[in-house]
């Protein structure tokens, strides 16, 4: 990569970052493009060169944080492989779900957004290599990794991501109904009742 990719890919990266902290402790609606390129120190025309609006970035943000948790999780399970491909996708919802635990303020930004839109838009965004290491291939990949045959793998995932993120969220944030811990092994059952439909 030449120097002149490396200050573009600086430069998108400073302004994700500079995004996610404001968006954080503001909030999205009161976060301003000037208040995004100003904390970030560039000019607002280098913003446009990235980004549409500000929904655009926060959209991005979202697939980048996304991202970052998936191949996170991925790493974990190249270190420990497991014997089925239930316990695969398990392992990696474990993880995943331990690593928003452990940061309620990216939780609370990613929120019930951790969805097939997320999923399906990462592989399309036009957004920079760095970041677009997308979770729609470390999906392919946790699949092949097991030489499994699904039936509609797109269908199983979309209602894998739907069940844990919309189950997840209020009880890592909240302890609500039950706190997380309390709730994985029902969380992980209904994984297997699901991935089980779909086994050829």
């Amino acid at each position: 990569m030449g120097k002149v990719d490396q200050n573009k890919q600086q430069k998108q990266s400073t302004l994700l970052q500079t995004a996610f902290e404001l968006f954080t402790t503001k909030g999205v609606v009161k976060t301003s493009i000037s208040d995004i390129v100003s904390n970030a120190g560039v000019a607002k025309g280098t913003f446009y060169l990235y980004f549409k609006d500000k929904i655009d970035i926060k959209n991005k943000l979202i697939i980048h944080k996304s991202n970052k948790l998936f191949e996170h999780a991925l790493d974990a399970l190249d270190s420990s492989p497991q014997p089925t491909f239930s316990q695969t996708v398990i392992f990696v919802v474990d993880n995943i779900i331990n690593q928003l635990s452990e940061n309620p303020m990216l939780m609370q930004f990613i929120s019930k957004n951790l969805s097939w839109g997320v999923f399906k838009t990462a592989i399309s965004c036009n957004i920079e290599s760095d970041i677009q290491n997308n979770m729609y291939s470390i999906y392919n990949r946790i699949i092949s990794m097991n030489g499994h045959h699904l039936k509609d793998p797109d269908i199983m995932m979309y209602m894998i991501l739907e069940l844990v993120s919309s189950v997840s969220y209020s009880s890592i944030l909240y302890d609500e109904p039950v706190p997380i811990e309390r709730l994985k092994p029902y969380l992980y059952e209904s994984i297997r009742v699901i991935i089980k439909q779909f086994e050829i």
